[in-house]
Order: structure tokens, then C-alpha cells, then sequence
């Protein structure tokens, strides 16, 4: 008994491998790594500025923890710049609710003010 073939598959003309396509890229290195440069030294501004950053967020975040209660209008905006200075200088988290706390206290005054009239 002769065995039957398959014409279309697989493809006789078409000599194609697709492992390249499919499998995950390879992230094996050949040559050796450079050393990584030493990490530079910090200056004293650069102190300095981290430690603003970090004084500035807690300043700010108490101004809009502050501000949720009283005088809205004056301290959510500071809480806000406050909390933008923080966050540029490093200070991500209480920056951000910072600006968070200082936004919500000042969009929250133009909504209750009509009804404290």
C-alpha cells in the first residue's frame, strides 16, 4: 500500500520556519557589560533643593488637609502651588495630594457658596 501524500500541507515550495515571529525576544548578551559609571556625588544645592521639596510637602499637605475645613479659597490654591513644588523637587507622593487636597478644597467652594448665601 503506497502512502498518500498531502499536497498542502506542508508546503513543498515554501521552506519558511516562523520561530522567530512567535517566540519572546531573547535578551541573552554576547559581549561583556561595561561597568556602569559610579552614581555622582550630590551637591549641596541639590540637598538643599531635596529638602525644600520635602518641607514644602508637608507644608502643603497640612494647607489642604486645612483647607477642607476652613478658608478654602485662600488655602486650597496655596496647598496646590505648594504641593506642584514639592512634586517637581522629587516629593511625588505628598505633592500630589498636596494638589489633590488643595483642588478639591477650591473647586468645592464655588459649589457650596451659593447655598451658604
Amino acid at each position: 500500500m503506497k502512502k498518500r501524500e498531502r499536497v498542502d500541507y506542508p508546503r513543498r515550495e515554501h521552506r519558511e520556519e516562523y520561530g522567530a515571529e512567535v517566540a519572546p525576544p531573547a535578551s541573552v548578551r554576547t559581549e561583556r557589560p561595561e561597568r556602569a559609571a559610579a552614581a555622582p556625588e550630590k551637591h549641596e544645592a541639590d540637598r538643599v533643593m531635596e529638602s525644600t521639596g520635602k518641607v514644602s510637602g508637608y507644608i502643603g499637605l497640612a494647607c489642604g488637609i486645612a483647607s477642607l475645613f476652613m478658608w478654602s479659597i485662600v488655602l486650597g490654591p496655596a496647598a496646590a502651588v505648594l504641593g506642584y513644588y514639592a512634586y517637581v523637587n522629587g516629593r511625588k507622593t505628598t505633592g500630589a495630594w498636596s494638589i489633590g487636597l488643595g483642588a478639591l478644597a477650591t473647586i468645592s467652594y464655588f459649589f457650596m457658596i451659593p447655598f451658604a448665601r
